[in-house]
């Protein structure tokens, strides 16, 4: 599996990122651990994990997903696996972290008790990429940058990245690093797919030009390009399954990522992979990495046998045709998850 730079950090890491927002929920931890191992087996080396893991955030699972990648870690060569987790940052309504008795700031308290706390669930002594897992607008980025600067010069990260973040946000957080000298963001993990393509319209730009890698978070959007949601199908067990009845804002999440124009969106590019002789899944997340922003693609699954087309991607290289006719769709079918 090939392997790209983070940024202007010295983390290199797999195209593609193994998430972990099922387990300890839609996974128990033999299936996580099962899905570690297939992962790590076909070359992938870089995990991402979050504080308020697994989803949909509780304070009974909150923690969790942290506990079962620490698990899997024991015995492994940890120098070989690269480790992203978060701290959560203020957020309203569904995501609203349950963790740290709701103390969700990014000043510089929080994000050195946050830090701890994930190193004993990890069972580690170092994070390789720490995360901002949503912005703080009311609190100054000098704050938050200060904070996460004193846990790299403790040794406890060794990188720095930024969650759910603008493009204003962004460059806001690279002016005040270099200004004040200190750590920057060398990634900023965000919603993108071919189904969601908002990032390209300024965030590219600034990650191109200051050198950040986007680390794609739903590729697959939410399910709908893998096609298991077409013709009104909801299977047993699938996120959004779920969520239509038994999650916070559920119906609202639902109707973004399964809906008309996505289903629409979903048809159009499973003929082109069948032209290309791949599956949907594959095709999409194959998508992403011909995108020269993207540092690694997070993919997920609740069992093992889920990986075998999405893993397939990183030996895919797309044809110039497919490509240019992704961009017709998505001229046809402007942000289909709006």
């Amino acid at each position: 599996m090939k392997r790209r730079r983070l940024g202007q950090s010295g983390l290199v890491v797999s195209e593609i990122c193994i998430g972990t927002m099922t387990f300890g929920f839609q996974a128990d931890q033999a299936q996580s651990h099962a899905i570690l191992d297939a992962a790590f087996d076909a070359g992938v080396n870089f995990l991402d994990v979050a504080e308020i893991y697994p989803v949909p955030p509780s304070p009974e699972y909150a923690g969790r997903s942290e506990e079962i990648v620490g698990s899997w870690l024991r015995g492994r060569p940890r120098d070989s696996i690269i480790v992203a987790t978060t701290v959560a940052g203020p957020s309203g309504g569904w995501f609203l972290a349950p963790v740290r008795s709701g103390n969700t700031s990014l000043d510089r308290h929080s994000i050195q008790r946050a830090v701890e706390t994930s190193l004993r669930r990890l069972g580690t002594d170092y994070i390789d990429l720490y995360q901002t897992h949503w912005p703080d607008p009311e609190l100054p980025y000098e704050e938050t940058l200060e904070g996460l600067d004193s846990v790299v010069r403790a040794g406890k990260v060794r990188a720095v990245g930024c969650s759910n973040e603008t493009a204003w946000g962004l460059m806001k957080s690279l002016a005040t690093s270099q200004m004040h000298r200190l750590v920057r963001m060398q990634s900023i993990q965000n919603n993108f797919s071919l189904m969601h393509r908002r990032f390209e319209d300024e965030l590219a730009r600034v990650c191109k030009r200051e050198k950040v890698s986007l680390l794609p978070y739903s590729p697959l959007g939410g399910g709908m390009l893998s096609g298991k949601y077409q013709s009104g199908q909801w299977p047993e067990g699938a996120r959004f399954s779920n969520y239509r009845h038994n999650a916070p804002r559920g119906a609202h999440m639902v109707a973004r990522f399964v809906n008309e124009r996505t289903g629409a969106t979903f048809e159009r590019m499973a003929e082109i992979a069948r032209k290309e002789g791949i599956a949907p899944s594959t095709f999409a997340i194959a998508w992403t990495l011909t995108r020269d922003f993207v540092g690694s693609t997070i993919i997920g699954a609740t069992r093992a046998e889920q990986l075998a087309d999405t893993l397939a991607a990183a030996s895919v290289k797309l044809s110039e045709d497919a490509v240019a006719a992704v961009d017709e769709i998505s001229s046809d079918i402007r942000y289909p998850m709006e």
